[in-house]
């Protein structure tokens, strides 16, 4: 789910050419596209209906980040291949490059659930053609300075580490043994959001829906504090994905060494009407 996706279409322009012939002056004509052949390269690309640039929309506003990958740090590119059909439709969907299976299965479904695209023309023919997409996901919004409790020293880590020690005399940035994760599951603290969330009406009223993206401390007694939206989507939605969080039950709070640890998470509030 973050942060922007990185979208190329990759569009290969191919150049027909007439050959003389060994015996007339007539040129040979180029034979017909087949009806079923699927094309890599063609004259005139498939394009998505309202241009790359809405379809990339679409794909950053839509994805979902799985929760299960959210927890075990995964990030990646997945590269997704399919094809456009003669009537635009998207068909035979397939990862090509696999990251893990929680962002391979989004990916896909990404891809299945965008708009329809207008179909590739080669030699003056409507053919079937395949599309090269990398559907990234990044979790965290970049590097910044955090401070420990007691001395105040700050250190730099990326959102998604550690962001500091139980032992405040040795400020390092380590992997926990154990992440940090809901009481119950990051399946049991998705369901406890859509449970408790109070969609603002301003935003019902003008339909708007999306994910809200929030930044977060897991302390080490399990609250969840100083959350922040980083990613904005305005109509109140901001102000009730902050209620949301600041609401939620503790979670297990990550741990090194036996020792609980701080960490910091980032996690989409969703809203769907």
């Amino acid at each position: 789910m973050k942060s922007p996706l990185l979208l190329l279409l990759g569009c290969f322009g191919l150049a027909s050419y007439f050959g003389p012939s060994a015996h007339a002056q007539k040129r040979k004509m180029p034979a017909k596209p087949s009806a079923t052949e699927v094309y890599d390269s063609v004259a005139q690309p498939a394009v998505p209906l309202g241009g790359t640039e809405k379809y990339a929309r679409f794909l950053a506003e839509n994805q979902r980040y799985p929760a299960s990958a959210m927890q075990k740090g995964i990030q990646g590119t997945v590269k997704v291949s399919f094809i456009v059909e003669k009537t635009g439709t998207v068909n035979e969907v397939k990862v090509d490059a696999p990251v893990s299976p929680e962002l391979d299965a989004e990916a896909i479904r990404l891809i299945k659930s965008g708009p329809k695209w207008t179909p590739a023309k080669h030699r003056n023919q409507v053919v079937r053609q395949r599309i090269y997409v990398p559907v990234s996901f990044v979790m965290s919004p970049g590097s910044e300075t955090v401070k420990l409790p007691a001395k105040d020293r700050p250190i730099t880590t990326s959102a998604a580490d550690i962001a500091a020690s139980a032992n405040p005399d040795r400020p390092a940035v380590v992997a926990p043994d154990k992440p940090t994760q809901p009481v119950g599951g990051p399946q049991a603290f998705f369901d406890w959001v859509e449970k408790n969330q109070q969609y603002p009406l301003l935003a019902r009223q003008r339909k708007i829906q999306g994910k809200v993206m929030v930044e977060f401390m897991v302390q080490a007694d399990g609250s969840l504090t100083d959350a922040r939206v980083i990613k904005k989507m305005g109509s109140g939605l901001d102000e009730e994905a902050l209620r949301l969080i600041k609401a939620a039950p503790k979670w297990e709070p990550a741990t090194f060494q036996g020792k609980p640890l701080k960490q910091k998470m980032v996690l989409p509030v969703l809203f769907q009407l």
